[in-house]
């Protein structure tokens, strides 16, 4: 078997019998295996905690974990976390409450408004015993503007009064409340069936439509108008409820109120009224926006948009009507509603309306029909 030069195997070796005593090792640093190949140093053996103090910095050689400061930190912050966290929260980093609380934040708040708007809602209505409003809906939504000036309804024509109530609500000082059940399922009825209204609105509800509310024929708008017309009737009794109607019902194009109307139709306060001019403006309650003065004073039903006829078809009903009916009963449906005596015995006011409002007198001239 040929044998190589040790040139040409550097890597094999011979190896020697080891030694067995001391005497047979040699002293310059020999191991115990003279073929043995010099190596890399071995690392020590670490440990988990060794290899989390190499990754934050902290020497290898150094406490135990849970005396590692770095350990110690990131475990109060994990607990910190936690109390604060609520319970079935989510753990991904952000303190957000669970479904069930939200649900119920927002049902609070939700109920907060609410509460809010009925104490609002409230202190408005109580507000109408003694305040009358500068505008209402109605006027605030008329493009043709507005015309209006409040009376005291101690200085109204008693005529007027008792045409009012037997031509919108006759009911009104013998019912308790805004209206009856009975005719306001039989109005909800009709109206979903698209049949006329056998009824009508009471007088709370009118003013409740012309104070807050619009001409909008839905149903959703008449269960809102009867919703605040039963809180307006808790909140002010017959007498305020007549004075406020009468003050802000609508008598033409741009006319509300008995006193702007009364001077503008017949040049006369509305405490003047006689029964067939009272009877006249109450007959253009239902349809205010077809008539104009007719020179001299009067009604005239001949207007650009061609409806005239439409009010004046209600000026004639309640011409028929509401006379028979001022005759039967007289004066004693206004009294029933809490107004006494006769408008001509009231002392004078700077309210009552006794002179022509200018804006009714600037109207009147632009008009041309003085």
């Amino acid at each position: 078997m040929p044998h190589g030069s040790p040139d040409r195997w550097p890597g094999v070796r011979r190896r020697r019998n080891r030694g067995t005593t001391t005497a047979d090792r040699p002293d310059n640093g020999w191991s115990g295996y003279d073929d043995a190949v010099p190596s890399r140093p071995v690392p020590p053996l670490r440990s988990p905690w060794d290899d989390a103090a190499d990754r934050y910095g902290v020497d290898g050689y150094g406490p135990a974990p849970e005396e590692q400061p770095g350990r110690r930190r990131r475990r109060r912050d994990r607990e910190d976390r936690d109390e604060r966290r609520p319970q079935g929260g989510r753990r991904d980093g952000y303190d957000r409450p669970d479904r069930p609380r939200r649900r119920r934040q927002l049902a609070g708040r939700v109920g907060k408004v609410l509460v809010v708007g009925f104490v609002v809602q409230a202190l408005v209505m109580l507000s109408l015993r003694w305040v009358d409003p500068p505008t209402t809906a109605f006027m605030a939504a008329n493009p043709n503007g507005a015309l209006q000036q409040s009376v005291p309804v101690e200085h109204v024509s008693r005529n007027f009064l008792a045409a009012v109530i037997a031509h919108e609500d006759a009911k009104l000082p013998y019912r308790s409340g805004a209206f009856t059940w009975d005719e306001m399922w039989a109005r909800a009825q009709a109206h979903l069936a698209g049949d006329e209204d056998p009824s009508g609105s009471t007088i709370p509800q009118q003013v409740a439509k012309n104070l807050f509310l619009n001409q909008e024929m839905s149903s959703w708008r008449k269960a809102v108008e009867a919703g605040l017309s039963a809180e307006l009737a808790l909140a002010v009794d017959d007498r305020r409820m007549l004075e406020l109607y009468v003050n802000y019902a609508q008598f033409g194009p741009s006319l509300y109120g008995v006193c702007a109307a009364s001077w503008y139709y017949f040049d006369r306060p509305p405490q003047d009224l006689p029964v067939d001019q009272a009877v006249q403006l109450v007959g253009l309650l239902p349809s205010p926006g077809h008539v104009q003065r007719a020179p001299g004073g009067g009604l005239d039903f001949d207007v650009a948009d061609g409806q005239g006829w439409l009010s004046r078809s209600h000026v004639v009903n309640a011409q028929n009507r509401v006379p028979r009916h001022i005759e039967r009963l007289g004066f004693q449906p206004v009294e029933d509603a809490g107004v006494t005596g006769l408008a001509g015995d009231q002392p004078a006011s700077d309210d009552d309306c006794s002179t022509r409002p200018q804006a009714v007198a600037d109207l009147i001239a632009a008009e041309g029909t003085a």
